[in-house]
């Protein structure tokens, strides 16, 4: 393939001399939806619910339309919403997600589903590999498709994907306009978003050898954005495009790097990681108002203004989730875990659960005069389709691995069995936090093992400690670097950790350096905004805010949301305790008002 020369990147992608399609840039790889196992927590809870509700979903209802546009018998009614005419725009995210989540759990009913619903589909594609989807549903079709191959054991996934490919690359328009922030002009390219396309076709390539998957490939590879970064992590111009596809062609760039090598791009990688995490995150790890990457002029902080669409939070959550996760499997550091971690807990963690006939959660709302959260107005939208992917990848960063040791990238409750040299390591991760400051980790293993034990230090801690079997460890927590214990290990050994949780304000941006979230730990705390009283007034600075948040034991005020963990009693200005209080933004509920961003030196605003 021919593509564009610019500034010293991927001007030689057509040359390069692709390793085998089983080869890998690997330096720590995850468990791969296999020997992790989520315990009792919020975070198994929001998989059990959401899965309940997607097995509730007749299969009928769901092929309604692919079988109805071939001239098939049509039972069920349509889903309705991005899913009237057919569910296409969504199908293959319920693949892959039904897939990933099914190896990952061992989950019968739900691996039967995915197998099905793909068998029917099949039938229902032309001889000649139209399957009636264009750029964007066939781009999540592809993923699926990979999906079911590798974790769903389908035997027929690659021969489709192969059909459906051959039509598509023959058929499908591929101008490859890159986006733009001019007005009236497409800001997610044109076609659009096609420069997510590549990613799932390199899989397939590694998945299968076949070339056909890797030239494919290489048509929708993105050097008009991706070389913004090749030599800076401060480009003048990359601001003012979609938010989410273009932090998810990222991944399809991680994906050249997996089979060409190329070393531009992964400094491209690394570059557009810190300019996100820099210019365009919020304290929660979510990303573009509006859905649009903003100049680092202050339009971050401004946008908490007027903007309810604060965040796309769940397909957001997706993307962060994969970068982050292909930037640690490559350069094997710590600090790319701290983005999973926020979005774990801020983001697709935060979001409502499926409802109804397809409301589904899509805009996180963080506006300065105070937020809420609510249903997508229509349904079965693109967040219906990637929470399915997200939740099966809570199982896919909380452990690392590489060929001598284990890496705990995520505190959250947990079993992980790994296969080491030495015989089976079985760890049980026992913990409360965010909300409590310890985890506790106990090995259970037939035989004593020396290996290193490696520990995430989230670069925002201080005086983060190890103790093992009481005895506190003679090991150093850098923060944004591993910590690590190398010892001979035996059966019942315990690891405490303990991550000391303190309040800080997060300002928005540097324009902004009094807007600011309240932040505990990587979990952003937000306020009860419902009651009729006075604000209280913002304390001046993180030792004081300290002072001035304190456990609240009372019981359930009226209309506030339950008790729990990690909620703060607040006072106002005259030092007496108010109703509102502090709490994790994740644990409200819909349409339960608050507030979580603050104008510091604004409050208190007294208005009678």
């Amino acid at each position: 393939m021919a593509v564009p020369a610019a500034a010293g990147l991927l001007a030689n992608a057509a040359q390069d001399s692709a390793p085998s399609a089983t080869s890998s840039r690997t330096r720590i790889e995850p468990f791969d939806y296999q020997g992790v196992r989520l315990l009792n927590s919020r975070w198994l809870q929001q998989i059990q619910e959401n899965r309940a509700y997607y097995l509730s979903l007749t299969n009928d209802d769901i092929l309604k339309g692919f079988r109805a546009a071939a001239g098939a018998p049509a039972p069920g009614t349509t889903l309705g919403g991005w899913c009237e005419r057919d569910t296409s725009p969504i199908f293959g995210q319920w693949l892959s997600g039904m897939a990933r989540l099914s190896k990952a759990t061992g989950d019968s009913e739900l691996h039967d589903k995915g197998s099905y619903l793909l068998t029917e589909f099949a039938k229902t594609v032309k001889p000649d590999g139209n399957c009636g989807m264009q750029h964007y549903a066939w781009e999540k079709l592809c993923c699926g498709l990979v999906d079911m191959h590798l974790y769903g054991g389908h035997q027929e996934a690659i021969p489709l994907l192969e059909k459906v490919t051959d039509y598509a690359s023959k058929t499908f328009a591929h101008q490859n306009v890159a986006a733009s922030r001019a007005p009236h002009m497409p800001f997610s390219g044109s076609p659009g978003e096609w420069y997510t396309l590549a990613e799932n076709l390199y899989r397939a390539y590694q998945a299968t050898g076949n070339p056909k998957f890797k030239t494919f490939a290489e048509v929708w590879l993105y050097p008009a954005y991706w070389n913004k970064f090749a030599d800076t992590a401060a480009p003048a111009d990359a601001y003012g495009l979609h938010a989410y596809s273009h932090v998810n062609t990222f991944s399809s760039a991680a994906m050249h790097y997996e089979v060409s090598g190329d070393a531009t791009t992964l400094r491209i990688l690394r570059n557009a990681y810190d300019w996100l995490q820099r210019t365009q995150c919020y304290a929660t790890g979510g990303y573009g108002p509006d859905e649009r990457l903003l100049a680092p002029d202050g339009s971050l902080g401004k946008a908490l203004e007027s903007r309810q669409s604060t965040f796309e939070a769940v397909c957001g959550s997706w993307a962060g989730f994969k970068l982050s996760r292909y930037l640690m499997r490559f350069t094997g550091e710590a600090r790319y875990g701290d983005w999973m971690e926020r979005l774990l807990y801020n983001g697709v963690g935060a979001a409502l659960p499926l409802t109804g006939r397809g409301r589904n959660f899509y805009y996180a709302d963080y506006r300065v005069g105070g937020g809420m959260k609510v249903y997508r107005y229509d349904n079965f939208t693109c967040c219906a389709g990637s929470l399915i992917q997200c939740l099966a990848d809570y199982h896919n960063l909380i452990y690392y691995k590489d060929s001598a040791g284990l890496y705990v990238n995520l505190y959250v409750p947990s079993e992980v069995t790994w296969s080491h040299p030495g015989g089976d390591v079985k760890i049980r991760h026992e913990t409360e936090y965010p909300l409590e400051e310890t985890s506790t980790l106990t090995l259970d293993m037939a035989q004593t093992t020396e290996f290193p034990l490696r520990f995430r230090v989230p670069e925002w801690v201080s005086g983060m400690s190890i103790q093992v079997n009481g005895t506190p460890a003679n090991v150093t927590c850098t923060p944004g670097s591993w910590a690590t214990l190398v010892r001979t290990w035996k059966g019942g050994d315990r690891v405490e950790v303990r991550i000391p949780l303190r309040f800080r304000y997060q300002p928005v941006d540097q324009q902004h350096p009094n807007r600011a979230a309240i932040v505990r730990g990587p979990v952003v705390m937000a306020m009860d905004f419902s009651f009729l009283e006075s604000l209280f007034r913002a304390p001046d600075n993180d030792d004081d805010l300290n002072k001035a948040l304190t456990l609240d034991a009372r019981q359930v005020v009226r209309d506030s949301p339950p008790p729990g963990p990690a909620v703060f009693q607040v006072r106002g200005t005259d030092g007496r305790p108010l109703t509102r209080r502090v709490r994790p933004y994740f644990s409200f509920g819909e349409n339960f008002p608050y507030a979580m961003y603050i104008d510091t030196k604004a409050w208190p605003a007294n208005m009678w």
